[in-house]
């Protein structure tokens, strides 16, 4: 326990080097994420010169100040990574640093090992054996039990009616291990640089989400005027109930905000409106008013409140998008002019993304008046929290810049440190980062589009290890926008897969009303719906359907009971792939130790997936029983979550997935007591 700091001096290396420390965002530059019950993996690259043995620790602190000091494990032979598992129980500002210490006992007991097999030097390694563990009997700052277990030890390696080897198994003893583990007896201490995370409140790494648009849900057309009456907030609320009941904990709304008339879109994109087609919401402000107020066919302000009030009641939290663009007709376009780019031609440029173009949307200039906007931008998102949203769904913020971002959400965190930012973010991966690590909580992702076992072991690796430290994934069965050939031709059963595979995958996870009702008619030409609910309403009958079961939303529902019940599947940096010996069947698991877990109880999920949705598939699964801190040695019993069957299986089993039947087992192992 020497207290003795090898400082750096200048050098890139301490009296003992200390690399590639983890979970590290670009050298420090920006803070890693973590939210309250988040198991956090450590890693660092830590060696010496020679063959003396070393030790390794994570130094792990608290918004309040409390160091933990958590003692790492080696990895693989040669590979000088040393690993450990904390977790983080607290909102605010974490610290943590590697501190790696010469092992003053592992070299005495190597040695002496070495040297007693040999016959050589055997009375020397006792005397080395007393001074060491008189000296650290000594050390300030041991406790007086160990200080006397210590000074016993002593005593036994001085004993000589003992043999050499009984003395060397005294100090083996499991008491004695465990008070060198707790207070290793340490020297040439060299502490490594101090790096952030920040830790945030759960639904910002954690959580399941559901979209509904309000103006459809009560919407009602009436075949003799040829009219239609919009849902309002009243109407939508009715819908909250089943929400809930599916385990769903935040619900998004699509813009919400009086829809512009000039180039208003009609049904599935067209430059021609009729005089009853709503527009689509993203066309944001008309004269009823801009980004501050509701569209006056939903309601007030007031029914909003109530609206979230209600939410609130049933445990869901609203999202609200925020969408930094307007319609020609917003207030904005009259009284700041500037915040938007003049053509040469003199006309205001619309949102384009060759060849897609969007007459109906003007999008921001962020340069013209910078700290009008920014101002601007900053009072909107005060005034919806004022509302009752502490979560923000972001529109394309890849097309705005990423300092603003960083901006903002460093402005609203710092105030509210509980409002959550979901960057819909579909685009090149350095940008999608970037907003990550300029305070993004959550980003949508390519998961859409990763179909085949390849893929998904590919991306899965990916979000829970490659880019976790700084980018969370949300992943999203469906959006208004995205119909995927996947679900157009594999009907019920591509659904339940894509539902398996981001409930139990990702940490969040997120599905857009009508999933349910395995809605999936593409347009042509298109990857998305025929009579996309962006440009119309589209009521459903949820009743008929719950009546004829026309529904998957009991499947949704046990997925999002299996999350609840199971702290190690709401999170993203335990995920781990397996093998299987066919190339439709994917494998992945979530555990949490004991020791990592909130509960307190060890948790662990093994998930198999049949990814082909029109045939049955069979072989072996090989799991990787280390990663899930199971033995190799016998069976272990677990229980499908789908079906409540149980059974023993070992590191090979045999598996047979019929996707019209079951087209995912869920495993839980049941350890034995």
């Amino acid at each position: 326990m020497s207290n003795t700091i090898e400082y750096r001096h200048n050098s890139p290396f301490g009296r003992l080097p200390i690399e590639q420390v983890s979970p590290v965002v670009e050298n420090g530059r920006f803070p890693a994420k973590g939210f309250v019950g988040e198991m956090i993996p450590f890693s660092a690259v830590v060696y010496r010169e020679g063959h003396d043995a070393l030790g390794v620790e994570l130094l792990l602190t608290s918004p309040a100040g409390k160091t933990k000091v958590i003692r790492m494990n080696e990895g693989a032979p040669g590979s000088d990574s040393w690993h450990a598992k904390a977790l983080v129980d607290a909102i605010g500002t974490w610290t943590f640093q590697i501190q790696a210490f010469s092992d003053e006992y592992g070299t005495w007991h190597h040695n002496t090992e070495v040297k007693l097999d040999a016959g050589i030097d055997q009375d020397l390694m006792m005397l080395e054996g007393i001074r060491l563990f008189t000296n650290a009997a000594s050390e300030k700052g041991r406790t007086a039990a160990s200080a006397q277990r210590l000074v016993e030890l002593a005593e036994v390696l001085s004993d000589s009616k003992l043999t050499h080897l009984e003395r060397l198994h005294a100090a083996e003893a499991a008491e004695v291990q465990e008070i060198l583990t707790t207070a290793p007896i340490r020297a040439l201490v060299t502490l490594g640089e101090t790096y952030t995370i920040q830790v945030e409140r759960k639904l910002a790494g954690s959580g399941a989400w559901y979209e509904f648009f309000p103006r459809s849900e009560g919407a009602k057309f009436n075949a003799k005027t040829g009219e239609w009456k919009s849902g309002t907030f009243k109407t939508a609320a009715k819908r909250l109930p089943a929400v809930a009941a599916m385990g769903f904990e935040v619900l998004y709304l699509p813009p919400i905000h009086p829809i512009g008339h000039a180039h208003r879109k009609g049904p599935n994109n067209t430059l021609v409106a009729g005089p009853q087609d709503p527009g689509s919401p993203w066309a944001i402000g008309s004269e009823a008013g801009g980004h501050d107020t509701v569209h006056p066919d939903l309601g007030t302000v007031k029914d909003f409140e109530n609206f979230v009030k209600e939410a609130n009641a049933l445990g869901i939290e609203i999202a609200l998008d925020f969408a930094l663009q307007a319609s020609p007709d917003h207030p904005w376009a009259h009284s700041h002019q500037g915040w938007f780019t003049t053509r040469a031609d003199g006309t205001v440029a619309y949102a384009e993304n060759p060849p897609k173009k969007y007459q109906d949307i003007y999008p921001i200039n962020f340069d013209n008046d910078r700290d009008g906007f920014y101002a601007e931008a900053l009072r909107l998102v005060r005034l919806w929290i004022s509302r009752g949203v502490k979560i923000f769904r972001v529109d394309n913020p890849h097309t705005k810049p990423v300092n603003f971002w960083e901006w903002l959400i460093g402005e609203v965190n710092a105030e509210f440190p509980e409002v959550v930012f979901l960057a819909e973010a579909f685009t090149r991966p350095a940008m999608m980062h970037a907003l990550g690590k300029a305070g993004f909580q959550q980003s949508y992702t390519y998961f859409t589009w990763r179909n085949t076992k390849q893929e998904l072991t590919q991306y899965f690796n990916e979000v829970a290890h490659s880019s976790s430290a700084f980018f969370r994934p949300n992943f999203w069965v469906s959006t208004p926008d995205i119909l995927t050939p996947y679900l157009s031709y594999g009907g019920e059963n591509a659904h339940k897969i894509r539902a398996a595979l981001a409930a139990l995958g990702g940490s969040s996870w997120g599905m857009y009303a009508g999933y349910e009702l395995v809605e999936s008619t593409p347009r042509p030409g298109a990857d998305e719906h025929i009579d996309s609910e962006k440009y119309e309403y589209k009521p459903r009958d949820w009743a008929a359907a719950d009546k004829t079961g026309t529904t998957i939303a009991p499947y949704i529902t046990a997925l999002n009971a299996i999350r609840a019940a199971h702290p190690a599947v709401g999170q993203i940096r335990n995920l781990e792939t397996h093998s299987s010996t066919d190339d439709a069947i994917f494998v992945f698991s979530k555990h949490l130790s004991a020791e990592h877990s909130p509960t307190g109880k060890a948790d662990t999920i093994v998930v198999v997936v049949n990814v082909d949705p029109n045939n049955v598939r069979e072989g072996d699964i090989s799991l990787d029983l280390w990663k899930l801190d199971l033995s190799y040695e016998q069976p272990f019993k677990v229980t499908d979550l789908m079906t409540g069957d149980s059974r023993h299986i070992s590191a090979k089993s045999y598996v047979r997935i019929d996707p019209s039947v079951q087209p995912a087992i869920v495993f839980r192992v049941d350890r034995e007591k």
